[in-house]
This record gives C-alpha cells, sequence and structure tokens, in this order.
C-alpha cells in the first residue's frame, strides 16, 4: 500500500512538472511572436517614414526643366503644387494682385515680414524644412483678407489644414505683440494737439482729439455662454470699441466683450475710461474756450454717457432748440470719422464682415491685429480700392445701436456741451451774415 502512494504522489508530481513546463512553453512562444510582429511593425513604420521624407525632398529640390510656356495662365487655384508661392505669388503678381489679395502692396507686405521676424522665424529639422516667414504672413493674410475656409487655404498654399490654423493664430499673436505699440498707442501730448488741430480745420470741431464707436464682429454659435453672445439685432457677435484720431487710425481698441454686452459697460471697463477719469486728455496750462478753460475731449454715439470729455448727440425731438441742432449736426459730421474707419477696417479685413469660425480665445486676438495692420495700410499710404466696400455696405446683419439713460450723463458734460452749442450757434450766425 505504502508503494502504491508514493507511487501515486510521483506520478501527480510529474504530471503537474510536464502541465507546467508545456505552459511556459507555450506562453514563451506567445512572447516571442509579439516580439516579432511588434519589430515588424515597427521597421514598416520606419521604412514608410524614410520613403515620406524621400519624396519630400525630391518635391522640394525638381524644378521644371522645360521652358516658359507660350501663353502664362493666370488660374492660379488650378495650380496644385507646394511651390505655387514661389513660382505664382513672388514671381507673376503684380501691385494690383498684391494689393486685391494681400489688401497691403508688396513693399509694406515685406516691411511686416521684416518686423514679425523677431517672432516668427523658424529653424529647419532632420526630418522636415520649416516653413518660409514670408509665406507663414502670406497665409494669414489671405485668412485675414477673405476668410475663406481654412482647406481652400491649404489647397492653395500646399500647407495643412493645421499648418493654416497656426499659422494665423501665431501671426496674429506677433502683430499684436510686436506691432501693436508701434501702430496701435495712445498719442502723445504733442500728437494730442496736432489731433485738436485736424479735427477743428477738417471737421470744425475744436478742441476735439478723437472719437469712440463699437463694431460687433459676426462668429459661430460658442460652445459655452451663448446666450450672452445675442445682440440686440438678434445674431452671435463680439463687441470691439475703438478710438479713432481725425485720419481714421485706431489709437485705443477693446475687443472681445459678448454681443449683448451694452457700449457704456465696455467703455467703463477700458482703458480709454481710466485714461478719461485720470485726466489723460487735460491740458497744461488749460485752453480758453468761450472765456472757460477747457482741455481735450472726445465724441461719441447715443450709446455712452456724456461727460466732460466725452461729448454726445441731444435725443431728436421736435423741441430741440436751433442751437441743439446746429450742435448735433456738427458732432455727427465730425464723429463720422470712426464710423469711416470702421467700414474701411471690415472692408480691408473681411474676417471681420463674414462670420468668423475661429476658436472664441483667438478672435480678439485676430480683430486687434485687423486694427494694427489697419493702421499699418493707413501710415504708409496704402491704396484702399472703393469696390471693397460694397460688401459692407451690403451686408445681411446691420450693426446694432445702443443708447445710455440720460441719467448717467454728467453735469460737466452738460455744461460743455452747452458751451459747444452757443459756439456753433455763433459761428451759424456769422456765417448767414457775411452770406448776405
Amino acid at each position: 500500500m505504502a508503494n502504491d502512494e508514493t507511487l501515486r504522489s510521483l506520478m501527480f508530481t510529474l504530471s503537474y512538472v510536464l502541465m507546467k513546463r508545456r505552459r511556459d512553453v507555450t506562453s514563451a512562444d506567445a512572447q516571442r511572436r509579439r516580439e516579432v510582429e511588434r519589430r515588424v511593425a515597427h521597421r514598416r513604420y520606419f521604412q514608410q517614414r524614410h520613403k515620406r521624407m524621400i519624396m519630400m525632398m525630391i518635391a522640394q529640390t525638381s524644378r521644371p526643366v522645360s521652358g516658359p510656356p507660350a501663353r502664362p495662365t493666370r488660374v492660379w487655384s488650378s495650380i496644385e503644387s507646394t511651390d505655387w508661392w514661389e513660382r505664382v505669388v513672388m514671381r507673376e503678381f503684380q501691385p494690383s494682385d498684391w494689393l486685391e489679395k494681400f489688401r497691403m502692396t508688396k513693399e509694406t507686405f515685406f516691411l511686416l515680414c521684416g518686423k514679425l521676424k523677431p517672432r516668427l522665424s523658424r529653424q529647419d529639422t532632420r526630418l522636415r524644412p520649416a516653413l518660409p516667414l514670408e509665406k507663414r504672413v502670406a497665409v494669414a493674410l489671405w485668412r485675414l483678407a477673405s476668410n475663406v475656409e481654412y482647406r481652400t487655404i491649404s489647397a492653395l498654399f500646399g500647407v495643412g489644414r493645421s499648418t493654416v490654423c497656426k499659422c494665423v493664430r501665431d501671426v496674429c499673436h506677433a502683430i499684436v505683440l510686436l506691432l501693436r505699440p508701434l501702430y496701435l498707442r495712445p498719442p502723445s501730448e504733442q500728437e494730442l494737439e496736432d489731433a485738436a488741430r485736424l479735427f477743428s480745420t477738417r471737421w470744425g470741431f475744436p478742441h476735439c482729439v478723437g472719437a469712440v464707436g463699437s463694431l460687433h464682429v459676426p462668429i459661430i454659435a460658442p460652445s459655452s455662454n451663448t446666450n450672452s453672445y445675442w445682440n440686440s439685432r438678434g445674431w452671435l457677435s463680439v463687441v470691439t470699441q475703438g478710438a479713432v484720431n481725425g485720419l481714421g487710425q485706431f489709437w485705443d481698441v477693446c475687443a472681445g466683450f459678448p454681443g449683448s454686452t451694452e457700449h457704456s459697460a465696455i467703455l467703463q471697463n477700458s482703458t480709454l475710461w481710466a485714461r478719461g477719469c485720470d485726466g489723460f486728455l487735460l491740458h497744461e496750462p488749460p485752453l480758453d474756450f468761450m472765456g472757460r478753460p477747457l482741455g481735450f475731449l472726445m465724441l461719441g454715439d447715443a450709446g455712452y454717457p456724456l461727460k466732460s470729455w466725452l461729448l454726445k448727440s441731444f435725443p431728436e425731438s421736435s423741441e430741440l432748440t436751433e442751437s441743439q441742432r446746429v450742435f448735433n449736426r456738427r458732432l455727427e459730421r465730425a464723429r463720422g470719422v470712426v464710423d469711416e474707419a470702421f467700414l474701411r477696417l471690415r472692408a480691408r479685413w473681411q474676417c471681420l464682415l463674414k462670420r468668423n469660425d475661429c476658436r472664441m480665445d483667438v478672435v480678439p486676438t485676430m480683430i486687434l491685429a485687423c486694427c494694427v495692420l489697419h493702421n499699418v495700410c493707413e501710415v504708409h499710404g496704402d491704396e484702399f480700392i472703393e469696390r471693397w466696400e460694397e460688401a459692407v455696405r451690403t451686408e445681411e446683419s446691420p450693426q446694432p445701436a445702443d443708447e445710455v439713460s440720460p441719467a448717467a450723463d454728467d453735469r460737466d458734460g452738460e455744461e460743455v456741451r452747452a458751451l459747444f452749442c452757443q459756439y456753433f450757434l455763433q459761428q451759424e450766425t456769422q456765417q448767414r451774415t457775411l452770406g448776405v
């Protein structure tokens, strides 16, 4: 009996050892197969990657060997080559083409590229060459000027859609960071005096150094807080406040507020309000006006409160006096410079005119960049084509109007406005007398 028990125990142990050995061998075989498959897939991936790199190098180094075509084509959209920028834009574009497609002259374009180089220059890598600086700026300007889809620009310039998106974002950030301090900044004391002389001689409104207004930019529905972006006209927008000088150039811009925000609330949360209340527009020594010391001031519409440094028209009514009507005419004539500036801004950069489908964190930067580029083109005298305004004048979404309660008006502002009523009435009377 004892021998039988010992034999069964040995048989059981031997069976267990054999089964364990078989499982170990099977597991090792499976592990070896997985390792072989992983190495094969890894090798195949690098072979395909190497093949793509070779194809890229061949595409970049290859150039047409035949002579120029008998009849050069102007159908740029039909050229599907990565060197479209070098062969078509740089060689065939005429001055009118640069102005139409990039909204600026070729000289201004390369001046812009030179100023943005410290922020946008990139180094080539072993995997791929860096996209040229000029091409990145051109991609962004094409988007800002036309507001066409990323995939259209991608096919045109021979770059990926993600590259187009990155170019637009990077160039807009670089413009705001590097060019805003140069082209969009508060005026100095001498510039305030020059602006006051310009408003007095061109628009007939003394002591005025600028006009302030608001612009609603159409957007797609944001992912959150959508209700706050519906404006009074019933469409989604973000609001931009801008102050311009007598030449229609922006010197203060506050962008990115939801469309339902009142214009007066935007003003009171802007640096322009802080500067105005802190005496930025005061003049030392004070200037004399109608026997009273008066500093510089700005003009606004009915959506802004009346202050000693910010004037607006009287509400339209049949009970207005003659002096009040004259004041309204003079103010609206002078304040029209900001409306004209916004019109030219949207006509030149139509990403602000058509519904913008960029992410909400990019839209304010894009608006600021367009305002800076507007000033760049105005300062350097780039031509503005009147035909561009047709799209603005026929837009389907008219700009919302805003009106603030008279209770927000300041008493000092009412006194200053009364002085201007008296001044303009005297001028009208003198002109009638001289006319007779």
